[in-house]
């Protein structure tokens, strides 16, 4: 993705307009749902001194896939509830039975 702006818009230093700046964001953002800085302080506050940029994005990633599985099993809770909304106590017990607690 990012080899592909370098060859649209070249390696050498260009000014962009803020429109094309935010389209880049975009682009950056769309990848992940979750940031990756919160990932940083996830993994200090975990112990570590030092995170890559890699090792944050995998986080975020396998993060995010959990939390899929957790909001698809909250949504099943939902709905045999007679709901469309997913409260708070569908996501606990979806995350007690998805993470085995």
């Amino acid at each position: 993705m990012l080899l592909g702006i370098l060859k649209q818009y070249g390696t050498k230093k260009v000014k962009y307009s803020l429109k094309k700046r935010k389209k880049l964001l975009r682009v950056f953002m769309t990848d992940l749902e979750l940031a990756v800085a919160p990932m940083h302080r996830l993994c200090k506050k975990a112990g570590a001194d030092r995170v890559s940029e890699a090792a944050a994005k995998e986080l975020a990633k396998a993060l995010e896939d959990i939390g899929v599985k957790i909001a698809k099993e909250a949504l099943d809770f939902a709905m045999h509830a007679g709901r469309k909304t997913i409260k708070a106590e569908d996501i606990e017990i979806a995350a007690r039975k998805i993470m085995g607690k």
